[in-house]
């Protein structure tokens, strides 16, 4: 068997090949007895048979665990949904919460979990910008279209006059991979401690547990205030950073090859307008599929599944043009 280091250092296979392996020893024995005594070659032949068929299943079976592990390294699930208020003052905040308040009711109904992992409320409600960690099964696939600009259209409660606004949220939504492509250099970092303040108890509002790691060359950071202790949050604010790293590389590469990529759906660069939020008219139209869905008080109660499920269709057909 070739390259079986794959197979023995990986925790999931190592016990399978650990049995592969004694097969594969039964095997080779049996075979040598065959050969120095002539006599044993039809006894051995049909043991040989049952030997290699075990040998087969095994490998079979961590083949598909590989596989399986290959498919969550490029769609894990594990992400960190950002949001940010963007162009519109107060109302852009407002919304900037009402669309991260969605994402979680999404979250609940799909029964993935969420966790605030830091959160900068703005003065008059809403956030100024907050980030979550989200878990649960094909949370990155099905969600992975939802990075861009979300625009609202309404009349905010501040307009005497009715007038119809239009406000900006950006969303980011970034994969948390075991296996980090982006290795950080802790030269090129910053930290900063603080409390935590907010909800999470005494300990929360006393001790410096808060961590922000600042990536000098490119000025992104990151703060994580949701674990107890000051070294966990630092341990998910690298792990965070080195995502946004990532994914930063991934938008460069993306921007440079657009014109080749038939079968992307936008740039997956949050300052790419996706989608608009029509509440005088109950209209959400994402901009990419030219659609538009009349549901928006289901959508913002988390009922996003029919978007959800265009995007990844329109991404299926056009990859399939793509190899034809």
């Amino acid at each position: 068997m070739e390259n079986q280091e794959k197979y023995k250092d990986n925790p999931k296979t190592t016990y399978l090949y650990q049995m592969w392996q004694k097969l594969h020893d039964d095997e080779m024995e049996v075979l040598s007895m065959s050969e120095n005594d002539p006599s044993m070659k039809e006894l051995a032949a049909d043991e040989l048979k049952g030997l290699q068929e075990q040998q087969d299943a095994l490998m079979k079976q961590m083949n598909e665990i590989l596989k399986s592990d290959e498919v969550e390294e490029e769609f894990p699930n594990e992400i960190v949904l950002e949001v940010r208020a963007g162009a519109g003052g107060e109302e852009a905040a407002l919304f900037a919460e009402e669309l991260a308040n969605m994402y979680q009711r999404y979250a609940v109904l799909k029964g993935w979990g969420w966790r605030t992992i830091d959160e900068s409320p703005s003065t008059m409600g809403g956030y100024k910008e907050a980030s979550f960690e989200v878990r649960g099964r094909d949370v990155y696939k099905i969600l992975r279209f939802e990075t861009g600009v979300h625009c609202v259209q309404r009349a905010p409660a501040t307009e005497k006059q009715g007038r119809i606004h239009t406000s900006t949220a950006s969303v980011a939504v970034l994969p948390i991979r075991k296996k980090v492509k982006f290795i950080l250099n802790p030269a090129e970092l910053e930290f900063e401690t603080s409390r935590a303040g907010g909800k999470g108890g005494q300990n929360v509002n006393k001790v410096e547990t808060a961590v922000r790691v600042i990536h000098k060359p490119t000025g992104l950071w990151v703060r994580a205030t949701a674990e107890r202790s000051q070294g966990a949050n630092k341990e998910m604010a690298l792990s965070i950073l080195s995502a946004k790293l990532e994914a930063l590389k991934e938008e460069e590469e993306s921007k440079k090859f657009a014109s080749e990529r038939k079968g992307q759906i936008g740039t997956g660069d949050r300052s790419e307008k996706i989608r608009t939020y029509n509440f005088p008219q109950n209209r959400l139209t994402d901009h990419r599929l030219k659609q538009s869905w009349h549901n928006l008080e289901g959508v913002m109660l988390g009922q996003l599944d029919d978007i959800v499920d265009a995007l990844q269709n329109a991404t299926s057909f056009a990859d399939t043009s793509e190899e034809e």
